[in-house]
């Protein structure tokens, strides 16, 4: 017997297209094992059922209809930080607990105008600022494939949804990893558009000069299916780029079978692969290497000379804009209010009860490298080296079609392992926080799992508008289930 939330969306919709289910089946199925799954996994902070099974029966009218079109009756899950209009959007804090969006961001419009079916709001870490999902103020996520595990953060919670066959897709936002690093934790494809590929508008802030909307999914034809509808320009948001946005799923059309990556060139950053790499996470990396080799690519070592930098220089760059976003939150417009008969000690109130304490921390840090006196030596100067970066990567560019790298430096570690140590869950980022950093484009793509069973991805980082040869590369490295 078919199991409906095991599906794909290639395959969702091939079999509504055939009629050999309807939506409402296949939304009635997914409902089904999220709610059961709540206690355990807790992939969503609000689940919509009455809505998605009205969507889900509008989709079939369509389709009854004539009707088709890109994603009709296909259910997603949507990361927290999005506003889908009438539901609420609380990017897992409880300072915005009780807040309703009275809009659809772009990328809702955009998945609603293709017949999407939204099943609900899935966890994250509390603003998106965490690397495990532990952060949100309504509980941890488990990991549903590594049990007992972090899902990796922030977008932790869409991460499981998918890869616990609790969603279709899932929609996450990666500011310095949180789709690349969740995706390759519970071994599931995500991919970080190039910056400005995909609109911004309506998706609660982080820092805004790094944040990407982008896919996660089952497979590499599912991410590009979803690329299809989610890129393009946006006149509601000033950091949309007015690109040509080719089919996504294209990227592959006419390879070679035998050798489909025949004529590409893969970069080697050597600077990936040093000390701190977990040696189940070089062996998986190495694989992939041998494969893509086997398949026609050309490798290439290169160096990306200022990597080492890329922590400091993001969490500097990052924390100053998170203090700048974060000051809307003040008790005033929405969202919680602690009364007060003073409006200050009213802002300080509420945002003492609403935000967590990871949340506080880098409102601290951001708030001290943009005070008088510091923003020179702190901010001023890792604005400079985030440009030395992102020449390193135009420098590798050069020289190949991708870069091939490992995601993480280890697989995910047990729940509540190092809450007390944030330096240590900031390091998990260091080999995704360049890319952002940058500005360009990466994919992570599941390479196996370890002898424990964790899933391990590699990363495809490609340059601005680079999507199309990750998207071959992935295709042809994907491992088949």
């Amino acid at each position: 017997m078919m199991e409906l939330n095991k599906l794909t969306i290639a395959e969702a919709l091939a079999g509504l297209r055939s009629g050999a289910f309807t939506s409402v089946e296949l939304t009635q199925a997914l409902l089904k094992t999220m709610e059961a799954s709540q206690k355990d996994i807790h992939a969503y902070v609000t689940i919509d059922a009455e809505g998605a099974l009205a969507q889900a029966a509008e989709a079939d009218r369509r389709r009854a209809a004539g009707e088709d079109a890109p994603l009709l009756g296909v259910p997603i899950a949507v990361k927290d930080n999005m506003n889908v209009k009438g539901q609420p959007c609380t990017a897992s804090s409880r300072i915005l607990e009780g807040y309703v969006a009275p809009y659809d961001a772009t990328v809702i419009a955009k998945l609603r105008a293709a017949g999407a079916v939204f099943l609900g709001r899935t966890n994250m870490d509390e603003f998106a600022l965490g690397s495990t999902t532990q952060t949100s103020g309504f509980g941890p996520t488990e990991n549903p494939v590594a049990r007992g595990c972090v899902p990796g953060g922030s977008s932790g919670g869409s991460a499981a949804a998918v890869g616990g066959d609790l969603a279709i897709a899932a929609l996450g936002t990666d500011t310095g990893g949180s789709i690349r690093q969740p995706a390759s934790h519970c071994g599931i494809v995500g991919v970080k558009p190039t910056y400005g590929r995909v609109s911004r508008y309506g998706v609660v802030a982080c820092a805004s000069s790094l944040d990407q909307v982008g896919p996660m999914t089952k497979t590499v034809e599912d991410a590009a299916l979803l690329m299809n509808v989610l890129a393009g320009p946006d006149p509601m948001d000033a950091t949309s780029l007015d690109e040509p946005v080719p089919d996504y799923t294209q990227a592959w059309a006419g390879a070679d079978p035998e050798r489909p990556l025949a004529g590409m060139t893969l970069g080697i950053p050597k600077e990936y692969y040093g000390e701190g790499l977990d040696p189940e996470v070089r062996a998986l990396a190495e694989d992939a290497k041998a494969r893509a080799i086997a398949l026609g690519a050309t490798l290439k070592e290169v160096s990306l000379p200022h990597a080492s930098y890329g922590i400091p220089t993001y969490y500097i760059c990052m924390t100053a804009e998170i203090s700048a976003n974060l000051a809307r939150f003040d008790g005033v417009r929405y969202g919680l209010r602690v009364p007060c008969d003073d409006v200050v000690e009213q802002y300080r109130r509420t945002r003492a009860e609403g935000f967590g304490a990871e949340v506080k921390r880098r409102v601290l840090l951001g708030t001290f490298v943009l005070s008088s006196g510091y923003y020179d030596a702190y901010y001023g100067r890792a604005q400079k080296v985030r440009t030395l970066i992102r020449r390193d990567f135009e420098a590798a560019f050069a020289e190949c079609d991708a870069l091939l790298a490992p995601v993480t430096p280890e697989p995910a570690w047990p729940l509540g392992a190092y809450q007390d140590d944030p330096i240590r869950n900031y390091l998990s980022d260091v080999l995704t926080v360049g890319v952002n950093l940058a500005g360009c484009c990466a994919l992570a793509l599941p390479a196996g799992q370890t002898k424990a069973g964790k899933p391990v991805g590699v990363q495809l980082i490609g340059p601005n508008f680079g999507e199309m040869a990750l998207f071959r590369v992935a295709k042809a490295l994907e491992l088949k289930k």
